[in-house]
């Protein structure tokens, strides 16, 4: 996966260990501040800190009172912690406030983090000095409830004293607003006579979806990706996590593995996808190395163990503390280490071997087995994700090379397979080699100052002219949304949700710049078509990897709903979301409204039609027809107020009346069968309520140019 992914966030996983579950939870009581700490701890709160020498009635220096608190972080992602339990009901809180003080010397980079939760509020604190902070529950995920609050170091190193003071929850205003009427919404219009357009059921895969949800979908493909896939080797069932974790060898999840190769995780991973009828995307790795070994207990084989190459800035404190990052104390990358130390060298035969395996236990791509094949992962990432087996950045050549060797081997051994490359990892990569980083460089200007993709494309294309093969089928982009707090994270602040919303206009619209480092605008969908079209015709489009984060709050289902209309409006052929939500979180729901709306496989059509919002950023519509001609609208309210607008429909002869089905703020546990939209031949009126995703489902009627012969009664 893009590495997006905070260094911090590892070590909120190890601290998800020590949170418990209340078995019940304290009472609100919003009539006024509830204080956390006020000289001294409030009732029912712990210190259970780690890597902190913390002092609960320092002297040294006090905001109010007799007694702060003071903190000193010893170690790389110590943090302050404090513990409720019963965990406190939330209910009538909206703020966090408290005081700090940087000590002496300040600085100190930390992030305020409730319930271990996401990567927590930015905070730099400042010397000599107190500073009230107000921070919003919506800043620290918008908990329901509060059981474990944090202050913990962001940057991996030890932290100097630093004091707090008057820890307490704010209460909201009490105030019980009531819900306001309905607001005039933006025009809809729906024309079925025009726009029409396949799509692709593959628009709604996974990577790594279980079994209950890939079932419950009808998952159409489901990825084995990532950045381990790229130093897999089927042969042992191991890989390594390069800069992940610690660039060491990890053995696969097995439970058997006496009938190895067969039974690997790998094997077992499309076996499920032939249980559910999901289609494999299998990653074969180019990289050159893969793992050596399967060592089932610790110590791994790491790139750069401590006793071999020398004291590190951070080493694996969980598992195995010979083996670190690779950066020396003074911030400088280990250069000249043994890729040997965990991984064994391979060519396009080792590919070609672990697809024949694949076929003679699975099948070949036309009679059951693994139809589509990723070519790698992220190269353009290599130098860092795994530079202990490839330090060099990749140029425009060694991608070109590697993919020629590779996906000819893929091609050989299955000629009905699939192949999806270069499998970038985002906007730099689109344009510039890893050799010239994120501007022009030598690389670029050696290949005409070409963008990268379009000359791959060509490349591509003169292999098949060369040889009468084609060895790409799909061109595969990777698209993360740069925008802050936006892409695997939480839902956030109110800002960063509105800020997710509008960032899918990303993937489409030429008049919308990107609100992040890219500042220019994205249009990715067309933007791959202009390419395709341009440098190879016939070529398919895939984004393999996207996440617009909050699958946990209604937020994410808004904007999931969004990204899946807007890939079947605008003609991609195979997406799979990185990481796959659990099946009671909200964004799930926004895959069930497109693919079992009813709990009994009704879905969102497959042939899209002409539908226009007046204003895609408050109501989004897109509309496809089914097989049988039912026409599927689907309608999100991306604002906080119910919107009522007029839909205008014409190219249809629509049945008196339309289901209609909700998932909203409102219910997140459920979609909702909603009484009969009625419908005339042009159209109708509906509201939508706010933060809703509405699914209109309306038959076909009476054709409007026949007409009903009704005989004269006699009296």
């Amino acid at each position: 996966m893009a590495r997006i992914i905070s260094r911090i966030a590892t070590g909120f996983v190890i601290l998800a260990i020590f949170l418990t579950n209340a078995a019940g939870f304290e009472p609100a009581q919003a009539a006024g501040e509830l204080a956390i700490y006020a000289d001294g701890l409030a009732s029912g709160w712990a210190d259970w800190s780690w890597n902190t020498a913390v002092n609960l009635s320092s002297t040294a220096t006090v905001k109010s009172g007799t007694h702060s608190l003071s903190a000193q972080i010893t170690a790389a992602w110590g943090a302050l912690y404090l513990h409720a339990n019963p965990a406190i009901n939330l209910t009538g809180y909206d703020r966090l406030r408290f005081w700090v003080h940087g000590g002496s010397a300040g600085g100190q980079q930390l992030r305020v983090v409730a319930n271990g939760s996401g990567d927590g509020y930015p905070l730099t604190l400042t010397a000599n000095q107190w500073t009230q902070v107000t921070l919003s529950l919506a800043d620290l995920g918008s908990p329901a409830t509060l059981s474990d609050l944090y202050w913990q170091d962001a940057t991996g190193a030890v932290k100097p004293v630093f004091y707090l003071d008057q820890i307490e929850l704010l209460p909201s205003s009490g105030v019980v607003t009531p819900t306001p009427p309905p607001g005039s919404g933006p025009a809809l219009t729906v024309n079925t006579a025009a726009g029409h357009k396949p799509i692709s059921p593959d628009i709604y895969g996974m990577n790594y979806a279980s079994e209950a949800l890939a079932n419950e979908l009808d998952l159409p493909v489901r990825r084995w990706g990532g950045n381990s896939t790229s130093r897999y080797n089927w042969q042992v069932d191991g890989t390594n996590a390069g800069f992940d974790w610690y660039f060491e060898n990890v053995p696969a999840d097995n439970p058997d593995t006496s009938q190895l190769p067969d039974n690997s995780s790998a094997d077992r991973f499309i076996q499920q996808d032939q249980r559910t009828g999901t289609q494999t995307l299998m990653t074969v790795p180019m990289i050159g190395f893969v793992a050596k070994s399967r060592k089932e207990n610790h110590p791994y084989d790491c790139g750069f163990k401590v006793s071999k190459y020398g004291a590190q800035q951070d080493t694996d404190w969980q598992w195995d503390p010979d083996c670190g990052n690779g950066v020396t104390g003074g911030g400088q990358d280990i250069t000249g280490n043994d890729p040997l130390d965990t991984s064994v060298a391979v060519g396009p035969a080792f590919v070609t071997s672990w697809i024949n395996h694949l076929k003679s236990r699975f099948g070949t791509a036309d009679s059951g087995g693994v139809r589509y094949y990723n070519l790698d992962n992220e190269p353009m990432l290599w130098n860092s994700t795994h530079r202990d087996v490839h330090p060099n950045p990749v140029t425009y050549d060694e991608l070109r090379d590697r993919t020629y060797a590779y996906a000819a081997a893929v091609k050989a051994a299955d000629p009905a397979a699939l192949t999806l490359g270069p499998v970038l990892w985002g906007w730099c990569a689109y344009f510039y080699s890893a050799a010239d980083g994120c501007a022009a460089g030598a690389d670029r200007a050696a290949h005409g100052n070409v963008d990268f993709v379009p000359w791959y494309l060509a490349q591509m294309k003169a292999y098949e002219t060369a040889h009468g093969v084609r060895i790409l089928d799909y061109l595969d982009l990777h698209i993360y949304p740069q925008g802050e707090s936006v892409a695997l994270k939480p839902a956030g602040s109110a800002a960063t949700q509105a800020l997710r919303l509008r960032s899918t206009r990303a993937l489409w619209d030429p008049t919308y710049v990107d609100e992040s480092w890219i500042g220019q605008p994205v249009k990715l969908i067309g933007r791959m078509k202009d390419w395709v079209n341009s440098q190879y015709p016939g070529t398919k489009l895939a984004i393999t990897e996207y996440n617009w984060g909050a699958p946990e709050h209604i937020n994410g289902a808004l904007a999931q709903a969004d990204v899946l209309g807007i890939f079947g409006r605008e003609g991609l052929d195979l997406a799979t979301l990185w990481a796959p939500p659990a099946a009671n979180q909200p964004l799930a729901y926004a895959f069930r409204m497109y693919r079992n709306v009813d709990g009994a496989g009704g879905r969102f059509g497959s042939t899209s039609v002409s539908a226009v919002s007046g204003d895609q950023g408050q109501l989004a519509v897109y509309a496809a027809l089914r097989p049988d001609q039912t026409l599927t609208v689907m309608v999100i309210n991306k604002t906080g107020g119910a919107l009522t607008s007029a839909l205008s429909l014409s190219g249809f002869s629509p049945a008196f009346s339309a289901q209609v089905y909700r998932y909203s703020a409102a219910n997140l546990n459920a979609i909702v069968e909603q009484p009969a939209q009625s419908v005339s031949p042009t159209g109708f009126t509906a509201t939508y309520p706010a933060n809703s995703v509405t699914l209109l489902v309306i038959p076909t009627g009476i054709p409007l140019d026949k007409h009903i012969y009704i005989p004269a009664v006699r009296r």
